[in-house]
């Protein structure tokens, strides 16, 4: 794949993702990408996929560019953003100055991959974890591959509010409401008496850069996405580890307590894994899962892609849990959580 076709691959999957915007400014760099400049330069020094299952390159840059905007670095910038509505022309104009005024701050951003710590998908993860819950009558110990700033794991702080119904903690900080195509789930969330994530690059929302950096990969056009993110960040209190996610795994495996439910969760993270990381993963929870009691459970909820990039029919939502080595197939889910399609645990 050439830059210039991953910047239209992204530029259709983000338009079709809801972001007119987005669709917009990738279109116009898919056409327009300065072939000279030292981004250019640098870009052409990545090796491997370059699109949105690789080193998302097209992401990297517009979450740049949206940086400069949130960071107040560049004011004629934001003047063409949303909610204001610049032509081709104009937007065309102010991203290349853009990319040459701050070239030194996009060479030092793009060198990190995208991080997209998405809110909404805890719609998916509080449905699954509901399902556990009636399943396993535990409190839960809770553990995330690929955390992120780690909001995904604080679920039990947020409201899924559904056309017949509630899932809910006691005192939601946010309330996500997808559109929700299915029988309703069980109705009770788990407790969550312990939590940890783990990343290569985790982000700590309470420091000013890494909050930065989370928001940067929203859309500038879904300001929803920015209150959620915010309202989230306020109760953000899980430790992150910066490490390989299958080692802190292996440990974290042995370590969970008699008495609780251990629920390993992921959400669009374990695509990016190698396939041996994968491998060996699946192979940790699996042999973890055959030594499973009553008093010591394992559940794996993830939402995962399997296969589709174009984001049409969004990820696959399943549950394991042991003993037993019980397959759940819950669902679809959009990947930014705009929608589940639920098919529930019969």
């Amino acid at each position: 794949m050439s830059l210039a076709e991953a910047f239209r691959y992204q530029s259709i999957s983000c338009a079709a993702m809801g972001s007119p915007f987005m669709g917009q400014l990738l279109g116009l760099l898919s056409e327009h990408w300065p072939e000279e400049s030292a981004l250019a330069q640098r870009f052409d020094r990545f090796q491997g996929d370059i699109g949105p299952s690789g080193h998302s390159l097209p992401l990297r840059i517009a979450g740049g560019l949206h940086a400069l905007v949130l960071s107040g670095r560049a004011p004629d910038l934001a003047a063409l953003y949303p909610p204001e509505k610049a032509t081709d022309p104009e937007l065309l104009a102010g991203v290349l100055e853009a990319l040459t005024t701050h070239e030194n701050f996009l060479l030092d951003w793009v060198e990190s991959p995208p991080q997209t710590n998405e809110v909404r998908r805890s719609a998916a993860l509080m449905a699954g974890a509901a399902v556990a819950a009636a399943r396993v009558d535990m409190p839960v110990v809770l553990s995330e591959l690929g955390a992120s700033g780690g909001l995904n794991l604080m679920w039990d702080r947020y409201a899924l509010v559904l056309g017949r119904g509630v899932v809910a903690s006691s005192d939601p900080v946010l309330t996500l409401t997808p559109d929700w195509d299915g029988p309703m789930p069980p109705q009770r969330l788990p407790h969550v008496t312990a939590r940890a994530g783990v990343d290569l690059n985790p982000l700590n929302p309470a420091d000013p850069a890494d909050l930065l950096r989370l928001m940067a990969y929203l859309w500038p056009d879904q300001p929803e996405r920015l209150e959620l993110t915010r309202a989230a960040v306020a109760v953000m209190d899980a430790p992150l580890y910066r490490a390989d996610a299958i080692d802190w795994l292996e440990q974290r495996l042995v370590e969970a307590p008699e008495g609780h439910l251990h629920l390993i969760q992921h959400t669009v993270a374990w695509q990016y894994f190698p396939a041996e990381a994968q491998a060996r993963g699946t192979a940790l929870i699996e042999a973890m899962g055959a030594r499973a009691t009553p008093e010591r459970p394992l559940a794996w909820l993830s939402m995962e892609s399997d296969g589709d990039k174009t984001g049409a029919v969004g990820a696959v939502l399943s549950l394991r849990l042991w003993p037993g080595d019980v397959h759940l197939t819950l669902g679809r889910a959009d990947f930014h959580g705009r929608w589940i399609r639920w098919q529930g645990a019969a």
